[in-house]
């Protein structure tokens, strides 16, 4: 019985002929997530723009759909329930209020008296702006210093064409990203930015097997055309690259479906980023190497570099 292939073994895509198309794609797909963020904003969740965090316990497994609507019932704003640890441990996040500490304090006891009895309060914490503030800089940062050490990586791996064609690729996909926070109006707070950072690690990933085989065939065939061995090599790794998102769009769709509000932004960031990291890596980041100064000789260079230092 013949294994099934859902791409077949001698397809010839041409990707690369295709690439001036890809990159005005890109172009415009990147210029309008600049433009739609720098009129709509991002709706920036309590993580970043300040509010009131409470922790519960219930005596019984906490029902958090009749939780959410008793709250939101009380005008208080954004409203978020999320169970952690046991089933009866409830994290509450309610957006901040306008005034100082009183307007917080009348806000908290507004949602003790709607919970009623039998609830533990454990913590009550006020998110500060200036403590919101340093949330959404760590947040920058932290994906700042991943793709800057994914260039490092790449670079010291292959060459610094390859690594600057992977950044491009990535900063491609972040901003995309934003892009469609910013136009469908999602919450943008800690868990997308932790989104952010997965799909740069996917999307990297997927780059980098079609670099591994770019490499490959630079040292197997000596004198075949650019454009053709990195076609070959987009079509030699099709198959791996598509089952993988597949499979992992199929678990993001089962969590978009039935994990809940809590999850929900966070599985859409994700689907968008696995289609739009997978069309990156192949339609932008290897087409790129045709414009950056790439030849056989400094790749196989510097694999003979790698080896002498490794002996």
């Amino acid at each position: 019985m013949r294994p099934l292939r859902l791409i077949p073994h001698d397809l010839d895509l041409g990707f690369i002929g295709k690439r001036k198309y890809f990159f005005v794609f890109s172009s415009v797909l990147v210029l309008l997530s600049i433009i739609v963020f720098l009129i709509n904003g991002l709706s920036y969740g309590i993580d970043f723009k300040g509010g009131i965090m409470i922790e519960i316990r219930t005596e019984k497994a906490a029902d958090i759909a009749s939780m959410r609507k008793a709250l939101r019932g009380l005008q208080l704003g954004e409203v978020a329930l999320q169970t952690f640890g046991q089933p009866n441990d409830v994290l509450i996040r309610i957006q901040r209020q306008d005034g100082g500490a009183q307007e917080q304090q009348q806000a908290v006891q507004k949602i003790k008296d709607v919970l009623g009895q039998g609830i533990e309060y454990r913590r009550t914490e006020f998110v500060g702006p200036k403590v919101s503030s340093e949330l959404f800089l760590d947040g920058v940062l932290a994906v700042t210093l991943a793709i800057g050490a994914i260039l490092i990586y790449v670079w010291f791996r292959f060459e610094w064409q390859f690594g600057l064609g992977a950044v491009i690729a990535l900063t491609h996909d972040v901003i995309s990203t934003i892009g469609i926070f910013a136009l469908l109006g999602l919450e943008f707070n800690l868990t997308t930015v932790a989104a952010v950072l997965t799909i740069a690690g996917y999307s990297i990933n997927d780059t980098v097997v079609v670099f591994d085989r770019v490499r490959e065939n630079l040292r197997k065939y000596k004198t075949m055309p650019l454009e053709e061995l990195f076609n070959n090599s987009i079509n030699q790794t099709l198959s791996r690259t598509v089952i993988t998102s597949l499979t992992t769009l199929l678990a993001l769709f089962a969590l978009y479906s039935l994990g809940g509000p809590v999850i929900q932004d966070f599985s859409f960031a994700m689907i968008w980023g696995i289609i739009v990291g997978t069309y990156s890596s192949i339609c932008v980041a290897v087409p790129l190497m045709l414009y950056m100064n790439l030849t056989r000789r400094t790749t196989l260079t510097g694999d003979a570099d790698t080896a002498s230092g490794t002996s």
